[in-house]
């Protein structure tokens, strides 16, 4: 198969997205305070997924009788918490961004390259907070100040970036959390030279397409070779996310493209090609 035929097939993939529907959600007495963390329930509940109310804001029920069972428990589960007080002190994320901020952790993709399980402890439960007004409002203390763009000459008309939720995948859970969406808003609203900006494998662009994002948030959208998808477990096919950048370059956002990890696949430089010509197709 040729560059031409291989691009034709990707095309043939676009299909509707396939959204997550975690099997359970737990929820902390905490974020059920949160009424963030109650249409966050609200949205899962109407997808048919199972919810418990916690006693007490420590998350439990996620062990099984063996590793593997433990882990299916955990990678089929969302939890609805409270972000700790440690949360929304802001850690820099060079060369990424100036500061992180996380709107969840934890995520439902199963890439078996993925750094999240050697950087998160305990269950790989995907974890959202239900005090995003606290997050969101916590971030103005931290414009004008970082290290990456803000007080760099070649990077200063950037203004102060934030990345947001480096230790999941924003997309890959925005129907049922609705948090990206606000924070684009928030930044989109912001009279300040700040950027928003996330990385994703996922392609359920569609409600952010109406947000009035001024353009300062950037959406870095993360592909490989073909054959390299048998590593990435639950994400949206290559040409589906190359369909989604195309949606959201028309919608006024600023769009990238991230290329990792660069795997030694069969036929390599043909399928990095491919890659290479679909991206530039769309």
């Amino acid at each position: 198969m040729n560059v031409s035929e291989s691009i034709l097939d990707n095309r043939r993939e676009s299909i509707a997205p396939k959204l997550w529907r975690p099997k359970r959600v737990l929820v902390t007495p905490a974020a059920l305070e949160w009424e963030h963390g109650r249409g966050i329930l609200e949205r899962a509940a109407s997808m048919g997924s199972e919810i418990v109310e916690l006693t007490s804001n420590r998350l439990v029920g996620l062990a099984g009788d063996n590793e593997r069972q433990s882990y299916v428990n955990a990678k089929t589960t969302l939890a609805v918490v409270v972000a700790s007080p440690g949360k929304l002190r802001l850690q820099p994320i060079p060369p990424s961004a100036d500061w992180r901020v996380d709107l969840a952790e934890g995520c439902p993709a199963h890439c078996q390259y993925c750094y999240l399980a050697g950087s998160l402890s305990g269950p790989p439960v995907t974890r959202v907070y239900a005090n995003l007004p606290e997050i969101l409002g916590s971030l103005a203390d931290y414009a004008g100040r970082g290290a990456v763009t803000s007080r760099s000459v070649d990077r200063m008309h950037e203004g102060t970036t934030f990345e947001a939720s480096c230790y999941t995948d924003p997309l890959g859970i925005e129907h049922l959390t609705g948090s990206l969406a606000a924070a684009i808003a928030h930044f989109g609203s912001w009279q300040a030279p700040v950027q928003l900006r996330f990385t994703t494998k996922y392609d359920a662009v569609q409600p952010l397409l109406g947000i009035a994002h001024g353009r300062r948030t950037r959406i870095r959208f993360s592909v490989n070779a073909k054959p390299a998808a048998r590593f990435e477990g639950g994400t949206a096919s290559v040409a589906a996310r190359l369909n989604a950048m195309r949606l959201a370059a028309l919608a006024g956002y600023r769009v990238g493209l991230t290329i990792a990890p660069i795997m030694p696949v069969e036929n390599w430089r043909e399928a990095y090609l491919v890659v290479r010509e679909e991206s530039r197709s769309r």
